[in-house]
């Protein structure tokens, strides 16, 4: 029974730095709860529509303009389309409300809940950011919303919070972004839950009810030299990408799920569904709807996983949150990435109790996650250095007609054709 259940919908898309041409006008097959009506009574839950809307994006518009701050001009248009596409295609004309967004220089996420129910009782709202590029800049890194949701009639409030990450790219970089989501822990700090035992100090991503964590995390096949699959070329593993057999033997090559499932040294407490299930999300050719790029090997990069406080740290592969979706949406050709959509059901909310403080997730007894205490001097030195990159990249992008290299040739002329002009010319300032 899914009654008294949350049903939450999770979106995430690497856009490919494409700015306000990064979607199609109609996003029905990505956002559109109408089209999970069959997976929903597969499950035995009835026909409804998500309760809670999540939408990550990665790579939200040229980097030099995101370093610069135009961000937010972008996501202004995403959330007018997102809010109107989602209440056309509702099954019974749910209405949504935005209850927060975030950017932070191409990491976008947008949340909504529905006016007749979740949406009533959201409540302590908080959004934050970080970045975990060279020198903290926000071009890898993560946005975060977190909320409480009160509990109906007098019940136990629940605490949700969303992370959407974008993790360093390339297989060989495994090192770096095992180090960016540690980064991400320690530095994307909220105020601590309701009740808190140390009601002044901030709190990581895991003092929460539930957590979502998902986006272009750009973990990769590491196959090693001994395994059957060292010698197959990257048409034959693409090959086996659209093949849920072939799938089967790739996804022990993934570097996430070894180093999660097996290794244990990342997204600790997290549960994922099965993402073999559907092709690699990356890397596509422009345009194409099922044609890999082979400049990269093919890679499930794009992921949502999640945790409840009702999971148990001694079965890790366990939920309480039934996962009722989980796949790419093929039809989008104009990024390398496709667009992933997840349909998680929450468990039933706590029942009446005495504390007053939401239930948190229960961790491995091995881990501790804790704040870094540095966390606010890097997050805005990054900030910093990213205003300043990017105003001089905008700037070069400028002076070079739409490319910054030619702007820096341009300049470099400009100052010599002055140099000489100033030794030349009588009267010229310097002469």
């Amino acid at each position: 029974m899914s009654e008294g259940r949350l049903l939450v919908q999770i979106a995430s898309y690497n856009t490919n730095l494409q700015a306000e041409r990064g979607l199609p006008q109609d996003l029905v097959d990505w956002l559109a709860p109408t089209l999970q009506a069959s997976v929903l009574g597969a499950q035995g839950v009835e026909h409804r529509a998500p309760d809670i809307v999540a939408v990550g994006f990665q790579e939200l518009l040229p980097l030099h303009l995101g370093f610069a701050g135009f961000s937010r001009s972008v996501i202004e248009s995403r959330d007018a389309l997102i809010l109107s596409q989602i209440e056309k295609y509702a099954p019974n004309g749910e209405k949504y409300s935005l209850i927060a967004k975030e950017v932070n220089v191409g990491i976008a996420l947008l949340i909504y809940g529905r006016d007749d129910g979740v949406a009533r009782r959201v409540c302590d709202v908080q959004t934050q950011w970080t970045g975990c590029g060279p020198a903290y800049m926000g071009n890898k890194g993560a946005v975060g919303v977190r909320f409480r949701v009160s509990g109906e009639d007098g019940g136990v409030s629940e605490v949700l919070t969303f992370v959407n990450a974008h993790l360093t790219a390339h297989g060989h970089r495994l090192a770096q972004r095992i180090h960016d989501y540690h980064h991400i822990v320690g530095t994307l700090l909220f105020p601590p839950v309701p009740g808190s035992s140390n009601p002044n100090d901030p709190t990581t991503i895991y003092a929460t009810s539930h957590l979502f964590f998902f986006g272009d995390l750009n973990f990769r096949f590491a196959i090693p030299p001994t395994h059957a699959l060292s010698t197959r070329s990257l048409p034959e593993l693409a090959q086996m990408a659209f093949d849920e057999t072939g799938r089967s033997t790739l996804k022990e090559c993934d570097q996430l799920y070894q180093e999660r499932d097996i290794n244990g040294r990342i997204f600790m407490g997290l549960r994922e569904g099965e993402f073999w299930k559907f092709p690699c999300s990356y890397k596509y050719r422009l345009g194409e709807v099922d044609q890999f790029d082979f400049k990269r090997a093919p890679a499930w990069t794009d992921r949502i996983m999640y945790t409840s406080y009702a999971d148990s740290p001694d079965a890790p592969t366990e939920s309480s949150i039934s996962n009722l979706l989980y796949t790419t949406i093929p039809s989008y050709t104009t990024s390398d990435h496709k667009p992933i959509v997840a349909l998680l059901l929450l468990p039933s909310a706590p029942a009446h109790s005495t504390s007053t403080s939401p239930p948190t997730i229960q961790l491995p007894a091995t881990y501790h996650p804790r704040p870094d205490s540095l966390a606010v001097v890097k997050r805005w030195t990054g900030r910093i250095l990213g205003r300043l990159v990017g105003y001089v990249w905008c700037l070069l992008t400028l002076i070079g007609a739409g490319s910054a290299g030619f702007g820096i040739g341009n300049s470099i002329i400009g100052l010599g054709v002055w140099g000489w002009w100033r030794t030349r010319v009588p009267g010229a300032p310097g002469v």
